[in-house]
Order: C-alpha cells, then sequence, then structure tokens
C-alpha cells in the first residue's frame, strides 16, 4: 500500500483509521441467494419452475451437508450483519449514506430475502412448497406437452425447453423428491413429446422452403434443444423427428464454430452425451484456448457480454460452461477458475434474474469442488501487526471478519501488507478482502488514487471562435475571471460489471451549476440520476457495465478569489473496497 507507506512525508496528513476485512468463503454468498428465486412474485412457469428449483436445491444442500443447520441457526441468531444486503454494511467506509441514494429500498428487499433463508431451509415448509409448486406447474402445461409463459397463454417454445433444462439439471443431481419422481417423469415426458415435434416443423420448414440443406441452418433454438434432450437419452426420440435430430446433430458437429460461446458450451455437452466425445472436446479446446485467465479473476470470455436476447446472458453463459468443463474436461482447477470469475461478479452486483440466480448456484454448488465444506485459514500482515482469521470472530459460513486500528496504532509501516491463506483439502477456493485507509489531508494535496474502478477528472474553459464553441484546457496557476462558463469532463473506466456505484464530484465554492434541478439523465451511453447539492454534484449508476465512459455538465464562474476544487470519489456501494479519486485541484479567479 504505497500511499500509506508514504504517508510520514506530509506535514498536514491526520491518520483516522485502518479498517481490514476479509471473506475466506465467498462459495457461501450462492447459498445466500437461493431465497430470492424462491421468493420471486409472479406467477408466469419459469417463476414457479424457479421456485421449486429453489426449493429442490435447498433440500440437496441441506441433506448433503449436515453443518448447515447449524450455520443458518448462527446467521439467525448471532451474525447481525450476514444476512444484510451489501448496500447496507461497511456504512463508514462509503462515500455517502445508503439514506441518501436511491437505492434504499433494493437494499431492504436484498435483506429481507436473506433473513428468508432460514425459512427456505425449514424441512416441513420446503416439501409444502414442493408440492404447491409442482402442481401449480401441471396444471399450466398446456394439452400438447408445452407450457405457456403465464396461465391461460399460448405454448412457448423457450419457456418449455427451459423448464425441460431445469428437470433435467434436479434429475442429474438427484434433487428431485422421491415422492414426485413418477409426476416430473410424466411431466417431462409431455414436455419431450411436444419439443419433439417443434423440431420435426423447423426441419419440415427447411425442406419446404428448399433451403440449402448442407449450408449453416442452426438456430439458438435446435442448440437448447439438442442440449435440453442430452439430459434425456433414457427417453426415446419419436419416430417421426429422428430425421430431423439427426440433421440438427450433424449441424452442431459441422457449425459449432460459427456459434457464441453459451451455445458452443451447450453443443459440447449434447454431443458427449450423445456419443460424439471427440467433437466435444475440440470444443472445449477451442473454448479453452480462446479464454482469458486472471489470478484475481479466474477464467472467462472476453466476449461473453451482456444483450438484448436470451442467448446473450454472461452469468448464464459461464455457469453453463462450467458445467462443459466439468463434465467434458474433468479439470478440477479450470472449473473452479471459472467458478471464480462468476463468485467475482457476486462481490460487485446481484445476480440480475432469477434464470441467472438459478444457473449460477447450479454451477456454484453442483460442480468442481465442494467450495461450502472448506474453512481456510487466514493470516494477515501489515507491518508489525497480525490478524488471523483464527482469533477473529467469523461470520458462520462465509467465514467474514473485519479488524479496525485507530490512532495511535495506525502508522505509515503498515502499508506493508502481506495474505497468506491455508486450505485443508488443497483446493483453489477464491477468497477476498480489502483494506480501507482513512485520513484528513488539505484538499489540494491529495493525490489521484485508483483500483479496477478508475476515473480521471479535467476542467476546460468554454471560450467562443470563429469555429464555434471551443473548449481549452484550464492550466494550473492559469486566472479565471467571473461569468467563465467551465466543462467539467469526467472519464470512468471500469474493468468488471457493477451495480449501485456513487460518484461525488466536489466543486470549489466559485462555481455554480447550470443543471440545479435533480433527475434522471442519459449522456455518452450512460443512465444516471444527478443530484445537486451546495459542494458537490452527485451521481448515481444503478448499473455500469464494463467499459469506458466520458460525460461532461458546465459551471459558472461566480465569485474572485484562490479556491480548492476538491477532489471527485467513485465508489462501488455493493463492494465498497472498489473505490477511486481524482487528484486535489485549485483554482484562480480574478475579475
Amino acid at each position: 500500500f504505497e500511499k500509506l507507506l508514504k504517508s510520514g512525508n506530509s506535514e498536514t496528513l491526520q491518520q483516522h483509521a485502518i479498517t481490514v476485512e476479509f471473506t475466506t468463503n465467498p462459495s457461501w454468498y450462492a447459498v445466500q441467494a437461493l431465497p430470492y428465486l424462491a421468493e420471486y412474485p409472479y406467477e408466469c412457469a419459469e417463476q414457479i419452475f424457479n421456485r421449486y428449483y429453489a426449493n429442490a436445491l435447498a433440500s440437496m444442500i441441506a441433506n448433503s451437508t449436515p453443518k448447515l443447520k447449524a450455520i443458518f441457526d448462527q446467521w439467525k441468531n448471532a451474525d447481525s450483519t450476514a444476512l444484510l444486503s451489501n448496500l447496507q454494511k461497511n456504512e463508514e467506509l462509503k462515500s455517502v449514506l445508503l439514506e441518501e441514494t436511491p437505492w434504499v429500498l433494493q437494499a431492504k428487499n436484498e435483506a429481507q430475502q436473506k433473513k428468508n433463508i432460514a425459512l427456505l431451509f425449514d424441512m416441513v415448509k420446503m416439501s409444502g412448497q414442493l408440492s404447491s409448486n409442482f402442481d401449480k406447474l401441471r396444471q399450466m402445461q398446456t394439452e400438447n406437452g408445452g407450457f405457456p409463459w403465464f396461465k391461460g397463454g399460448r405454448d412457448d417454445r423457450f419457456i418449455t425447453q427451459y423448464i425441460a433444462t431445469g428437470i433435467g439439471h434436479l434429475k442429474k443431481l438427484n434433487a428431485l423428491p422421491e415422492s414426485q419422481k413418477k409426476g416430473w417423469t410424466d411431466l417431462a415426458k409431455k414436455s419431450l413429446t411436444y419439443l419433439d415435434q417443434r423440431i420435426k416443423e423447423d426441419y419440415n420448414n427447411l425442406v419446404k422452403s428448399k433451403a440449402k440443406l448442407n449450408q449453416n441452418n442452426l438456430s439458438y433454438s435446435q442448440i437448447q434443444y439438442l442440449y435440453m434432450r442430452s439430459f434425456f437419452t433414457e427417453s426415446g426420440t419419436a419416430a417421426a423427428s429422428l430425421t430431423a435430430v439427426s440433421y440438427y446433430r450433424k449441424q452442431a458437429q459441422q457449425y459449432w464454430l460459427m456459434q457464441n460461446r453459451y451455445m458452443q458450451g451447450m453443443i459440447a455437452l449434447a454431443l458427449f452425451r450423445t456419443g460424439d466425445p471427440i467433437t466435444a472436446k475440440k470444443i472445449i479446446k477451442s473454448l479453452k484456448e480462446n479464454s482469458i485467465t486472471s489470478e484475481e479473476l479466474g477464467t472467462y470470455w472476453k466476449e461473453n457480454s451482456g444483450g438484448y436476447y436470451w442467448h446473450q446472458a454472461p452469468v448464464e453463459t459461464q455457469s453453463l460452461l462450467i458445467e462443459a468443463f466439468a463434465e467434458i474436461e474433468k479439470d478440477a482447477a479450470t472449473t473452479d477458475d471459472l467458478k471464480t470469475w462468476l463468485l467475482k461478479q457476486k462481490q460487485t452486483q446481484n445476480w440480475r434474474t432469477t434464470k441467472a440466480t438459478a444457473d449460477a448456484c447450479y454451477a456454484l454448488l453442483a460442480t468442481g469442488s465442494e467450495w461450502t465444506t472448506e474453512a481456510p485459514e487466514v493470516q494477515i500482515k501489515l507491518g508489525d501487526k497480525t490478524i488471523s482469521s483464527a482469533t477473529e470472530k467469523q461470520e458462520a459460513g462465509t467465514g467474514y471478519f473485519k479488524k479496525i486500528f485507530t490512532p495511535p496504532m495506525v502508522n505509515p509501516g503498515m502499508g506493508d501488507i502481506s495474505v497468506k491463506i491455508s486450505t485443508p483439502s488443497k483446493t483453489s477456493l477464491p477468497s477476498w478482502g480489502a483494506v480501507y485507509w482513512q485520513y484528513f489531508e488539505n484538499l489540494e494535496n491529495i493525490t489521484p488514487a485508483a483500483t479496477p474502478l478508475k476515473l480521471t477528472k479535467k476542467l476546460f474553459i468554454e471560450k467562443n471562435s470563429d469555429r464555434g464553441p471551443v473548449l481549452e484546457p484550464i492550466q494550473e496557476n492559469a486566472y479565471l475571471h467571473i461569468g467563465d462558463k467551465i466543462k467539467v469532463r469526467i472519464e470512468i473506466r471500469v474493468d468488471r460489471d457493477m451495480e449501485y456505484v456513487h460518484m461525488k464530484d466536489m466543486r470549489a465554492s466559485a462555481l455554480e451549476p447550470v443543471n440545479v434541478l435533480s433527475g434522471y439523465k442519459w449522456q455518452g451511453g450512460l443512465g444516471y440520476y444527478e443530484s445537486t447539492k451546495d459542494a458537490s454534484t452527485n451521481f448515481f449508476f444503478s448499473w455500469l457495465a464494463k467499459g469506458t465512459y466520458v460525460f461532461e455538465y458546465p459551471l459558472f464562474v461566480t465569485h474572485t478569489g484562490s479556491f480548492s476544487n476538491g477532489v471527485t470519489s467513485i465508489q462501488c456501494m455493493y463492494a465498497p473496497e472498489f473505490a477511486s479519486h481524482s487528484e486535489g485541484i485549485r483554482i484562480n479567479v480574478e475579475k
């Protein structure tokens, strides 16, 4: 921590505190996400199935992890912070109070979901919920075996394939309750009959339209079908559909390279389970060669970004590829690296949909190493101070702990930091933590600081010319004049998707904003809520996708003198360790 090590060089700096926090086993955050699936309020087929899915997964986890109930009891009775939303934690380390942001209700909702985790794992209630949701779903199934999105609607192929795939997941995990296995088998058979008919229609339409059958005629729906069908190899395909299935399987073998990563993973699993391990392993090899591996973020794909369609979903894509690597490659190290990326997404954001949450929970809890059984020991050294997880009070399951040092214990030597982690089984379980250094300093003496969330701020003066208004950078020691129009330009760089990001731009008392009304705005591809205060302008980004953003806003010079213009700071409220600030700026104004 270089800035802390050099803090003794400043005569005006006053130490305030050093806070160390660490999570030794973040895989438990996947368990804490399960109630979100169980409580989504809408009565559409996908949500009803995901409620069932959450209960079935919870039942399987409870039966396979004996210490689980004890951990939940501790969360409920002893750990008051374990069931808080990440937005509600570490208030003292954040740049703005939660109550001053637009996200108070989101925080309360997430906290309530976590508190309901004990109810989710209530075995009596769980049994009733499983029966209730199964009955609702059975009643929604249409005569032809398909499922509508909402009751009374027409059958929906995607929803039906999604539900059939989910049944396949639970079947593979042996997570279907014994008393309902026959019911699910019958329901799945009806769905397969419907979906076999739909794939036959696809092929017949190609023949009817005289399409060139040797060209690429493979769509997302057919790939999803092949993947879904691979969970039910014991259920024979309808004889009338065999030609169509054989055709699209050959298409998948021939044209897999032309598909996105999500579809490639589906094709690999479908072919592997139906007798073609050679092509499946070729796909896995290609996926591995095109992946990126980072010590912090794990293994991922640069092009795995979101979009408007179901097949453009980063969390679902990563979850599917975890399943593919675990089953085909049986490479625990790579699978764990893939799971690391998924958990790191959870660190800075909520999994955004029930579908993403269901897939992520399946990937994290049902594949690779059994992370939830691990209890790593951590030793952190800050100069001559040592913190050990063995002696700190840890949150049950996640192993989270926090330690605060205040003056006179704080000293520059604490910037020399080392972390040692030991796990009994030697697995590559990810852990994460942060060190926060808080201090008081004259604004103009503050130097820039950055994490994976970076920002730069520049001031320009707007001048009229023959070509119209032009912007000129304000140089150090330059003089401004009353009435000058100033443009603030802020550039934000973020290396991963983040939710709930707050940026505070301080301004000199000699500057007045043009925009004085708070409200939602859109600029440079970025939507945000802007709130103007007496000495700063605050920006709230509910969603900040990976990338670079540049935006500007105007100010007018109103007073003479020498003023500190303060700093601009930005922080992810969901993970406050991701923060950055600009350097301090001083401006001079004359008449």
